[in-house]
C-alpha cells in the first residue's frame, strides 16, 4: 500500500510537469509565427497599395462629381485643377511621356465674379501616382459638361516594386463629355 506521503509527492510532480512550456516549445512556436508573418507581409503590402490607389481613385471621382454639381448649382465655370508643391492650382504643365502629374493633389475651384475660390482640396496620402493628359478639367453650366471632351486619369502605385508587376494595383478614371466620371480596374493604356 502506498503511503499518503508518496501520493502527494507523485501528484505534485505531475502538476509541476503540466504547469508550463519548455524553452524548446516556445522557440518552435515563435519561429513558426515569424515565418507566417514573413510569408504574409507581401500580401499585406499589396493590399495596402491597392487600398491607397482605390482611395485616391474614389476621391478623384467624388471631386469631379462635386465640381459638376457645383457648376450646375452656381451657374458658373468650376475647374478641378492639379496642385503644385505650395498647394495652389498649378499653371499649365509641361507633359512628359506619361502625361501631366497630379500626384501633389487637386482642388475644386469655382470662378466667382472673376475671382478663383477654392471649394475643396484633396492631398493624396502614400506613394500614389496620378497622371492625366490635362492640367485641369473644367465643367460649364447649365448641365456640367466637361470642357474639351473625354478625359482620363491613371492612378497607380509610385512604388517601383508594384508598378507593372501587379495590374490590379492601378485604376483608370474616365470622364465622359457629359461630365460623368467613373473608374475601372487596370491601367488606361499608353496615353493617360
Amino acid at each position: 500500500m502506498r503511503s499518503k506521503h508518496a501520493l502527494s509527492k507523485e501528484s505534485y510532480t505531475r502538476r509541476r510537469r503540466c504547469g508550463g512550456f519548455t524553452l524548446a516549445e516556445l522557440l518552435v512556436v515563435t519561429t513558426l509565427i515569424a515565418l507566417m508573418a514573413v510569408a504574409a507581409s507581401p500580401s499585406f503590402l499589396a493590399w495596402q497599395t491597392r487600398d491607397r490607389v482605390d482611395a485616391s481613385a474614389r476621391a478623384l471621382v467624388a471631386s469631379l462629381a462635386y465640381a459638376k454639381s457645383e457648376a450646375m448649382r452656381r451657374g458658373t465655370r468650376v475647374v478641378v485643377c492639379r496642385l503644385d508643391a505650395a498647394e495652389r492650382c498649378a499653371a499649365r504643365a509641361a507633359r512628359d511621356r506619361g502625361g501631366v502629374e497630379w500626384t501633389a493633389g487637386w482642388a475644386v475651384v469655382a470662378d466667382v465674379g472673376g475671382l478663383a475660390t477654392i471649394l475643396r482640396r484633396y492631398l493624396p496620402e502614400g506613394p500614389v501616382l496620378v497622371k492625366s493628359s490635362a492640367a485641369e478639367v473644367g465643367f460649364t453650366p447649365p448641365v456640367g459638361q466637361v470642357i474639351g471632351g473625354f478625359r482620363r486619369f491613371e492612378i497607380s502605385s509610385r512604388s517601383a516594386s508594384m508598378q507593372g508587376r501587379r495590374p490590379d494595383s492601378s485604376r483608370c478614371v474616365y470622364i465622359a463629355a457629359g461630365g460623368r466620371a467613373r473608374f475601372v480596374d487596370g491601367s488606361c493604356g499608353s496615353d493617360a
